[in-house]
């Protein structure tokens, strides 16, 4: 049954799958205008219980910031031009902007509506929010020095389109930091698609266990926030969209039919 499910989820035909996954991120973005939801990631976790230094403000978006920083600080943004692809909500690039210091931060997403939130809510001096297609970027060809894409991917209808865009708006010698779920077999491609555009791998890991552990600690959290403003027949898909516990995508990252990968990349000078 989740083997069927994953390859529903992401093997979907290019069209139909960006049309749906951009509907649904339309619809939240507009309907819940919670101030306080900047995050749609699954979360990070150190398993030996090791956490980042945050602010007691940040506290209750802790795991999601752990795994936008684990993805981010990877490479070394200081003064950097940065763009994030798939920046949702806008608190990932709310707090590479503000923590981890890039000249200038643009978060690029397909929602209109997700744009709109994310400039109200989390724009700053040095960063911005555009709408914009992954799979054809609105930008000049060695344009950004590091891209950013954090758990975005999934939804896009063509991924080896979206890598080759990626290659074209970096500038030589630049990086991209790329976080993601994949049905197993499919994360098995993902070397092949990577190098066929021309990058070379600097970094590569499943971090499948430290989400895992996010998304237990955060289960309770979650589980309030769906029962508090989601309606009731619309419930069961929200609890499959945020990973909570037996939810199809947490028992499928769980029994190994999907898994949670990372990589840096890097455009040769």
């Amino acid at each position: 049954m989740l083997v069927k499910f994953f390859k529903f989820l992401f093997n979907l035909s290019p069209a139909i799958k960006r049309a749906l996954w951009r509907k649904w991120y339309q619809v939240m973005a507009k309907k819940y205008q919670l101030p306080d939801w900047n995050f749609m990631n699954y979360g990070y976790a150190e398993l030996d219980g090791s956490e980042l230094d945050l602010h007691d403000h940040q506290e209750k978006e802790r795991y999601f910031i752990q795994l936008y920083h684990y993805v981010a600080a990877a490479v070394d943004l200081d003064g950097k031009k940065v763009l994030e692809i798939g920046s949702g909500r806008g608190g990932g690039a709310r707090y590479v902007a503000r923590v981890l210091y890039p000249e200038e931060m643009v978060g690029l997403d397909y929602s209109a509506n997700a744009v709109d939130f994310s400039n109200k809510n989390n724009a700053g001096d040095n960063l911005s929010f555009v709408e914009g297609d992954a799979e054809n970027l609105p930008f000049e060809n060695e344009s950004y020095d590091v891209v950013l894409n954090v758990e975005s991917s999934h939804c896009y209808g063509d991924m080896q389109q979206f890598v080759h865009e990626v290659y074209r708006i970096l500038k030589p010698g630049g990086y991209f930091s790329w976080a993601d779920l994949r049905g197993a077999e499919e994360g098995l491609e993902l070397p092949g698609i990577f190098k066929n555009a021309g990058f070379e791998t600097k970094q590569e890991g499943t971090i499948t266990p430290q989400v895992l552990h996010a998304l237990d600690l955060i289960h309770d959290r979650k589980m309030d926030m769906i029962e508090e403003n989601v309606p009731v027949f619309i419930q069961s898909a929200f609890k499959d969209f945020a990973g909570v516990k037996d939810s199809k995508i947490y028992n499928a990252l769980k029994d190994g039919s999907a898994v949670y990968l990372r990589y840096v990349l890097q455009k040769p000078v």
